[in-house]
């Protein structure tokens, strides 16, 4: 696959949706694998310019990072793209047991055999904004540095109290960090400027990006930077969006495609282990017009009478399928309704209980043939997605207007999933009618 621009490891399943988005929407076919495929299996997407693997990094332990990321990363190596990326999410959550965003970018230094490591984070499209060095993200129309935002320094895993990136880090690993900060992009003398800053230390880069205009200026800094190709880079979709601008200067890529819409389904099947306000605002909505929304115990469904809670929950979803119903079978309603401490008093119990949740989704398909599914929580998703027997994944319909959790389409051996449209929704992402959107296959 000579032709690849890029190759990439997305740390949850949808922040790699997001990454596949930010490609396919701008001219970059790309095929994205939840596993590393059998020849046979790559063979059949040869003609992307972009492969990825989706993977559970964003809620594993840097034990786990050294055993399974070193030789994801020599695999996606051996491709030889320009570019391979460790895609982290735009609000950066992670801790130095849980995600480590320092250590993955340990392992892939090492790797890669790379002196410095550039790291992009802000994402305008995303309305993720980085200023010397410090993190912004949007919510409800209003923007707020990441350690105030009143989502992420509150999230039930890895909460965001630092929104100092280079300290936030720091936390992670002992790499030196350096920072071009968006005065140095603008500057006429940027080139030199950053090439110092590169040579300067054997760690990390961070770049800015607080607009579109930096945004292109980072994208042309980071091919600049890795001009020597198979280099290593880390950070959020801000990394593919920053490329795109170079890439289509320099005529390496064309104009955006157009994408038809699939059109309505007829029933949407959604499990949600997502406690997120934004996803509660999207379920009631979703209820109001005409879902079935199921409450799911979800102790009960990692408890010693899981068996029984999981064919319960599939008899309900089946019944509100049977009745022409779309249905939500979701594990809390909001940061309210968090069981999160108690859940995590369970050893492994998180895994478990996304598995339990995509087990629950693959039944429904299975027994109603249903088309069309959602999962949404960017942890759930990355275990869920696995009990579909699902093995890659491409872009059917992106969604401009909030990207992030396009509509895809499954590729996989497993019938009933084989074609599939799915959605993988993070917990933050989407517009309130998104699960109605979804259903009837709109793009806005």
């Amino acid at each position: 696959m000579s032709n690849l621009l890029l190759s990439y490891y997305g740390d949850d399943f949808t922040g790699s949706t997001d990454v596949m988005e930010a490609l396919a929407a701008n001219g970059v076919p790309t095929a994205l694998f939840l596993g590393v495929p059998s020849a046979a299996t790559l063979e059949r997407f040869k003609d992307c310019r972009a492969i990825g693997i989706a993977g559970t990094s964003r809620s594993e332990t840097p034990q786990w990072m050294d055993e399974h990321l070193t030789p994801v990363f020599k695999w996606l190596g051996s491709l030889e793209a320009a570019i391979c990326h460790y895609k982290v999410c735009s609000t950066f959550d992670s801790s130095p047991k849980v995600g480590s965003i320092g250590k993955a970018i340990e392992i892939g230094k090492a790797v890669f055999r790379q002196s410095v490591v550039p790291v992009v984070v802000g994402a305008p499209q995303l309305k993720r904004y980085t200023a010397f060095g410090q993190l912004f993200a949007a919510y409800q129309g209003q923007v707020f540095r990441i350690d105030r935002h009143p989502v992420m320094s509150r999230h039930p895993v890895t909460p965001m109290d630092e929104a100092d990136l280079a300290v936030h880090l720091s936390k992670q690993t002992a790499l030196p960090i350096s920072l071009a900060d968006i005065v140095t992009i603008r500057t006429a003398d940027a080139d030199q400027r950053i090439d110092a800053l590169a040579q300067e230390d054997d760690g990390i880069l961070l770049l800015d990006v607080d607009s579109p205009e930096t945004q292109a200026a980072v994208g042309r800094q980071l091919w600049r930077l890795v001009s020597d190709h198979n280099a290593f880079v880390a950070g959020s979709s801000g990394v593919e969006y920053a490329l795109i601008n170079a890439w289509r200067s320099e005529g390496l890529i064309g104009e955006k495609p157009d994408f038809a819409s699939p059109g309505n389904a007829d029933r949407l099947a959604v499990v949600s282990g997502s406690v997120s306000p934004t996803t509660e605002r999207q379920i009631r909505h979703a209820t109001a017009e005409g879902f079935e929304g199921i409450d799911l115990d979800p102790l009960a469904l990692i408890g010693e009478n899981a068996a029984q809670a999981l064919d319960a929950a599939i008899a309900a979803g089946m019944a509100s399928l049977k009745a022409g119903r779309s249905v939500i079978l979701h594990t809390a309603l909001g940061p309210s309704a968090d069981r999160g401490g108690d859940i995590d008093r369970i050893p492994g119990a998180r895994h478990r209980l996304g598995h339990a949740l995509g087990t629950i989704l693959r039944r429904l398909i299975e027994e109603e043939n249903l088309t069309r599914a959602v999962i949404a929580g960017g942890d759930t998703s990355s275990h869920a997605l696995k009990e579909l027997r699902v093995e890659a994944l491409t872009t059917l319909l992106p969604l401009p207007q909030t990207p992030g959790s396009p509509l895809c389409t499954a590729h996989g051996s497993h019938t009933p999933t084989n074609g599939l449209q799915i959605a993988l929704k993070g917990g933050q992402v989407g517009t309130d009618d998104y699960f109605a959107q979804i259903r009837d296959g709109r793009a806005s």
